[in-house]
Order: structure tokens, then sequence, then C-alpha cells
């Protein structure tokens, strides 16, 4: 029917639209990451604890261990990982709707994601 066709083609204009938001919300994430992680990358400055904090000693062989708090540059890669399986998801699912081989959910899918960038 026709209602059908129309709200297939803004729910896959909305997914469309959706991916574009979490790619940009990937990206934002990935700048606090970066602005997170501590000038030095060596093993040492990765797994030290940051000032006041009461930490083993440095020659104390519990930094082997798995660490009881995560700095906080662990906690934003976590939130990019969640981030990109909702966009591998979603565009599977954008891709899965376009292999239906219909215009019109086609162009819904180029509308959402030329809308989701533009905004």
């Amino acid at each position: 029917s026709a209602a059908g066709m129309v709200l297939s083609v803004l729910v896959i204009l909305l997914l469309s639209v959706l991916y574009e938001a979490v790619k940009m919300g990937k990206a934002v994430l990935l700048r606090r990451a970066l602005l997170a992680l501590p000038r030095s990358l060596s093993q040492e400055a990765l797994t030290e604890p940051q000032e006041g904090d009461d930490g083993p000693a440095q020659g104390s062989p519990s930094l082997m261990v798995f660490p009881t708090s995560f700095p906080r540059w662990f906690w934003f890669h976590v939130g990019q990982t969640l981030f990109h399986v909702v966009q591998v998801v979603l565009g599977y699912m954008v891709m899965l709707a376009v292999m239906s081989y219909n215009a019109w959910i086609f162009l819904g899918a180029i509308a959402g994601s030329t809308l989701g960038y533009f905004l």
C-alpha cells in the first residue's frame, strides 16, 4: 500500500540520519579520547596512577595484574567501541533495505544520509 511505502521510506530516512549522527558522535568521542591520552605513550605512563593516587610502587609485581581503576582514555575507547557496533548495525540495516532494489527506499537512504551529514 502507499501508506506502508511512505512509512518504509521514512524509517530508512531516519535510520540513515541516525547512522550519520552516530558517525559524527564517534568522531567527537575520538577527539576527546585523544585529548585524554597521556603525553607519553610508554607502558609506564599508561599504567602509572595519576598524581595523588595511592598506587603500587614502580617495581611492584601488582602492576602486571588487571588494574582496578581505569584511566579516562580507556572509557573513551569503550565508548568508541560501542558507537562502532551501533554504526555497523545501522549501516547493514540500511544496506539490506537498499538491496531490496526499490527506488523509493534507495532515495530515502540517500536523502537520509544527506540530511544527517548536513545536520
